[in-house]
């Protein structure tokens, strides 16, 4: 087969007018509506802005007839405002003048507390008017006429109602007791020893500001024990001497006594 005869069977470049001409009648159609929407957009856009240009002209042309009414409410704000801004400006003036006031107290008052000073070689200075008041009114109180006697007398009582008042709270105030705690051992002589008895033996020993408290039996060995009882005592009353003194008293029971434990309360 020849190259003629291969050409010959290829249709599309002999048919290429009528293709351009479906290609060119494609992009036509495509084109047209498009063009045809965006005309009517345009159209659109511009009757609105139409509009909008009749609406500004007849609000302009509204607002004419009440330009004198909203003027007039204008004026009367603004002169509320003037009324207003002058009555603040009188309260301040008022409170200006009122701390001013105030302030050239303090610095008077301040002037007259300020205590005088003594130079060594110089004059003292004047008393203030306070102090001045004060020696006017002791020297009122003063009675020119009355006796010397009679303001001892008088000095002689306040102090003696002064005393019997100070006794009489004293006397109402609690007195503080000194206590104290103390844990006695207490030894038999055996392991025979009724420990029992013993006790009994120990706590016999009663007197003013003596307390005894719990006990215990503590081995000590070989089948011996200790009895560990404690005790409150008050200081002033009772000491450890005269417990031991006491409770060795009791020699058919009791070998000695010694103190474990002494705590003040």
């Amino acid at each position: 087969m020849t190259a003629a005869d291969c050409l010959a069977q290829e249709r599309i470049w002999f048919d290429k007018p009528r293709y351009d001409e479906a290609e060119r009648r494609f992009y036509e159609q495509m084109n047209g509506p498009t063009q045809h929407k965006q005309d009517t957009g345009a159209n659109s856009i511009l009757q609105d802005i139409a509009r909008a240009r009749e609406n500004i002209q007849k609000s302009l042309a509204g607002s004419g007839g009440g330009s004198a009414a909203d003027y007039g409410e204008l004026a009367a704000r603004m002169k509320n405002l003037e009324l207003e801004n002058q009555s603040l400006h009188a309260v301040v003036e008022d409170l200006r003048s009122a701390l001013g006031k105030m302030e050239s107290r303090v610095s008077a008052l301040e002037k007259r507390s300020s205590v005088p000073t003594v130079n060594g070689t110089g004059p003292q200075k004047a008393p203030s008017a306070p102090m001045k008041e004060e020696e006017e009114e002791e020297e009122d109180d003063l009675d020119l006429f009355g006796s010397d006697e009679e303001v001892d007398e008088e000095a002689e009582r306040l102090k003696e109602q002064r005393l019997q008042e100070y006794a009489a709270k004293k006397a109402k105030k609690p007195v503080l007791i000194a206590k104290s705690s103390i844990l006695l051992d207490v030894k038999p002589w055996d392991d025979e020893t009724d420990m029992k008895k013993l006790e009994e033996c120990v706590r016999s020993v009663q007197v003013d500001g003596l307390l005894w408290g719990a006990s215990k039996l503590v081995p000590v060995g070989y089948g011996i024990k200790k009895l560990q009882i404690n005790c409150v005592v008050e200081d002033d009353k009772v000491g450890t001497d005269f417990l031991e003194e006491e409770i060795t008293k009791f020699e058919d029971y009791v070998q000695s006594v010694d103190v474990a434990a002494f705590n003040k309360i």
